[in-house]
């Protein structure tokens, strides 16, 4: 059985459920005997929900836009090198 994954909404739901203010991580070591049908339910829906469909849920961030602070900052490095490029090829062919 592989390592499932799982995001929780919170560090204190997490720690609620394990009985601390919050946590961060848990992993299951041992597991009762009446909780394994629950524990079977939870994997099964997990693996469905997160680890099968990992190549279909999109990430709602990135894109690779840049936004205006980023834009003028680089405009601003790029306009020195093109004006050293264009000098250059302005001695080469004159």
């Amino acid at each position: 059985m592989g390592a499932l994954n799982c995001i929780i909404k919170g560090k204190a739901r997490l720690g609620h459920r394990v009985h601390r203010k919050t946590y961060t991580t848990a992993a299951f070591t041992q597991v009762n005997l009446d909780d394994k049908g629950a524990l079977a339910k939870l994997v099964e829906a997990l693996r469905t929900n997160y680890n099968d469909r990992y190549d279909e849920i999109p990430c709602p961030w990135g894109g690779n836009v840049l936004g205006p602070k980023s834009v003028a900052c680089i405009a601003k490095l790029e306009k020195p090198k093109a004006k050293d490029i264009a000098t250059k090829w302005l001695n080469e062919h004159c």
